[in-house]
């Protein structure tokens, strides 16, 4: 670990309760996401998460972007693919965030999955291996710049071992498309110091029909990943469940659907169940549609 250490409950001050998980943000024009960025900022939301795909936005460069269009939001990433730049580059990329930044920087870390990481030419291995070799060689990295703290890392973690490591190697765990009953076994995993932050995926509609059409939608490029069949197999789910886009039962345990309140009450099963922090998801076509979705959330789920 860095010589310098972090101060894990003012880090989970700083992210807040409730954050919001985005890819929509990424795939618009960096004028509109900036725009979108600076009212989610003062709507009351902790954190800002992006992903990263082959197609879109490089996580570190896209982070800043919006750590620079935002004054208290943190921005972190959900996930950086540790397949996408070697160990220096990320920790270099990362401390100079923080050090741009006042420390609004996490970086969330992550392994993929092999269907995305084989068409970029490298052998998946073991996952557990890979991410450990890199949390050493990122250790190795000596940053000549001037951090206060070190940036924060987030592992994104499903299963035992690689919770184990969240904890031991880095500030705690990032998981998505989850349950509460996982937020409950990954707390018990982790134990009570690190970070744990779920995300989770809504849709602002009382029609069950369209709900989870929607939902479904969203689920479907998930239910061919084995990462995320393997870890809803290991929660209970039969193989009924997870065919032809998900059962009823799995989409509405995934996905929340309803009104305001529905959403309000599935992020405090999270909190409850040992989750520090929930990035919630709004599935939406623009980004019109998300901050209008994440404004209307604001008075039940940050108070705004």
């Amino acid at each position: 670990m860095p010589e310098m250490s972090i101060d894990i409950p003012a880090l989970k001050r700083r992210m807040g309760r409730v954050g919001v998980w985005t890819w929509t943000l990424g795939a618009d024009s960096v004028a509109a996401e900036r725009e979108a960025a600076a009212e989610i900022d003062g709507l009351g939301y902790g954190t800002l998460w992006i992903g990263e795909s082959p197609r879109g936005k490089e996580a570190l460069t896209h982070a800043a972007i919006l750590l620079g269009t935002t004054r208290r939001l943190m921005v972190a990433t959900g996930i950086a693919n540790v397949w996408a730049r070697d160990a220096t580059a990320a920790a270099n990329g990362a401390n100079t965030l923080a050090e741009a930044f006042d420390g609004r920087f996490v970086l969330g870390l992550g392994v993929s999955h092999a269907p995305l990481v084989q068409p970029r030419g490298h052998d998946y291995g073991k996952p557990l291996d890979v991410m450990r070799s890199y949390l050493d060689a990122m250790d190795a990295t000596e940053y000549e710049g001037h951090v206060p703290e070190p940036p924060p890392r987030m592992l994104a973690a499903l299963r035992t071992k690689m919770l184990e490591l969240s904890a031991e190697r880095a500030e705690g765990a990032h998981t998505y498309f989850v349950t509460p009953l996982h937020t409950s076994r990954a707390r018990a995993v982790l134990g009570d110091g690190p970070v744990l932050a779920p995300e989770q995926a809504f849709v602002l509609e009382t029609d069950p029909t369209r709900a989870r059409e929607v939902a479904r939608r969203y689920m479907s490029f998930y239910l061919v990943l084995p990462n995320y069949l393997n870890n809803l197999r290991e929660l209970g789910w039969e193989e009924d469940d997870l065919a032809d886009g998900g059962s009823d039962a799995l989409v509405d345990a995934i996905v929340v659907w309803g009104d305001e309140d529905a959403v309000a009450a599935r992020v405090r099963e999270h909190h409850e169940a040992g989750a520090d922090h929930v990035c919630v998801q709004p599935l939406a076509d623009d980004n019109r549609q998300v901050v209008d979705h994440l404004r209307r959330l604001a008075p039940v789920l940050v108070g705004s």
